[in-house]
This record gives C-alpha cells, sequence and structure tokens, in this order.
C-alpha cells in the first residue's frame, strides 16, 4: 500500500438559482487547474439579499485533492 497526501482547501460558489448549483459551479471550475479531487464538504450556506429578495445563493465548500510529486 503507497502513502497518499491530500491538500485542502476552501472554495465558495455562487448561483442565482440554488445552493446545489452553486456547489457543483465551484468544483466544475476548481475541477479545470486542479486534478484529483476527491471529496467535498459543505461548510456553510448563505445567501444575499438585495430590496427583500434572494438575488444570490452562496455555497462554502472544503474540496479536498490529491498531492502528486
Amino acid at each position: 500500500m503507497t502513502n497518499t497526501t491530500y491538500k485542502i482547501i476552501e472554495l465558495v460558489g455562487t448561483s442565482d438559482k440554488s445552493w446545489e448549483d452553486a456547489a457543483k459551479a465551484a468544483v466544475e471550475t476548481a475541477g479545470k487547474s486542479l486534478e484529483e479531487l476527491r471529496i467535498a464538504e459543505v461548510t456553510r450556506l448563505d445567501l444575499t439579499v438585495e430590496n427583500g429578495k434572494v438575488k444570490t445563493f452562496r455555497t462554502r465548500l472544503n474540496v479536498s485533492f490529491k498531492v502528486i510529486v
């Protein structure tokens, strides 16, 4: 068995539709520049409000990826 190391970063995704779309946007955007993404853990959900209406859903995630040397 080999030893493996993972790095964890925090991402914030946004969407005007849902928290799920915000999370998906964050992971898919990160996946364009990071390889070996493994786990995404939602740590916080919030939204922005403008004129009494929901404007933006925001999802904060911790995402881990394999460190390749």
